[in-house]
């Protein structure tokens, strides 16, 4: 498989009253065409910036990209016109967002906006549009597709409405699809019939970026996970190998804190303390307050994301000198 979207050294920085709020740190993360890559994390990780930032919809004011580099194959995103760059919203880079208030027009019916969004970026005659809309809005699992055609965003549940926002981005047939909790607001048959699409376009060698918290959802859609935490990744590799054996304390904690079919009865860990405020990181590693084996080195340096074979994790008991490391994962 080939690189499609390549973010380099990603900064995203946000002016606050309180000071410079870093959200994004120094982010490297690749996603190849075909494949899914689950983008995991606590609330406040940075998994949402990331991706607004890869269509530039960071609002600013406040919000900026410091530094970095951010690549649609060949297409340097950061740098584009404003013009060029509304048509690859859509066409080539389509996102679902958490929220289907924020992205569906409060002002016009439910077809008006499917019938426009694929008459603009697929040059589509009205009638073949409107059937290509309904057909959607039955895939996606709609009743009464055509009906729903002629009603507002404000006269349909959350459910419903996220649907229609998924049936949107995904009738655009988009190279890459970002997925933030896409599912969040649907009940379990739903969900099972949405990531069914997602695979079926994986198939058209189409690739999801899937943020979500939720591990299982990783675990039968996802070919690699990126694990995020304070700003930055701490762990990266392929979906198996990083289930089996996680390398890092923070993918080893959110692991112990998945509920287990075969012991039910079990009481699920926590992770104690909280994510750092973005606004002043502590020296050395993020999550070393909460980290159990914490030394003192952690304290004052900031690791770097090292090759354990298996992918790379920030962490030094990954550091192939560190004599913790046999210790750790025997």
């Amino acid at each position: 498989m080939s690189v499609l979207l390549s973010i380099q050294n990603l900064t995203v920085q946000f002016e606050t009253d309180e000071g410079l709020l870093t959200a994004v740190n120094a982010l490297d993360l690749d996603v190849e065409r075909g494949e899914v890559l689950g983008l995991v994390g606590e609330s406040g990780s940075g998994k949402s910036v990331t991706a607004q930032s890869i269509l530039r919809l960071v609002p600013s004011p406040p919000g900026r990209i410091a530094s970095g580099s951010i690549h649609l194959e060949d297409t340097d995103i950061l740098s584009l016109p404003i013009a060029d760059l509304r048509k690859i919203r859509g066409s080539r880079v389509g996102m679902i967002f958490q929220e289907p208030m924020t992205a569906l027009s409060p002002l016009h019916k439910i077809g008006h906006q499917l019938v426009e969004t694929l008459r603009l970026h697929h040059d589509m005659a009205k009638p073949d549009a409107v059937k290509e809309s309904i057909a959607w809005l039955e895939r996606v699992g709609i009743p009464d597709a055509e009906q729903r055609m002629r009603v507002y965003p404000y006269q349909l549940s959350g459910g419903m409405r996220q649907r229609v926002m998924i049936a949107m981005v995904l009738m655009l047939k988009p190279d890459l699809v970002i997925a933030d909790e896409p599912t969040t607001a649907l009940d379990v048959t739903i969900q099972a019939q949405i990531f069914d699409l997602m695979r079926e376009m994986k198939e058209e060698n189409t690739a999801v970026l899937l943020i979500t918290h939720d591990m299982g959802v990783i675990w039968e859609n996802c070919d690699r996970v990126a694990v995020m935490y304070a700003s930055e990744i701490v762990e990266s590799a392929a979906i198996e190998p990083l289930f089996r054996d996680p390398q890092h304390p923070y993918t080893q904690a959110l692991m112990s804190s998945i509920p287990s079919l075969d012991h039910p009865d079990q009481r699920l860990k926590t992770i104690p303390g909280n994510v750092p405020s973005a606004l002043e990181y502590p020296a050395g590693c993020h999550f070393k307050d909460r980290c159990p084996h914490a030394s003192e080195r952690c304290g004052k340096e900031h690791p770097p994301l090292y090759d354990g074979g298996q992918g790379l994790s920030r962490c030094f008991i990954s550091d192939p000198v560190n004599p913790l490391r046999s210790e750790t994962h025997a």
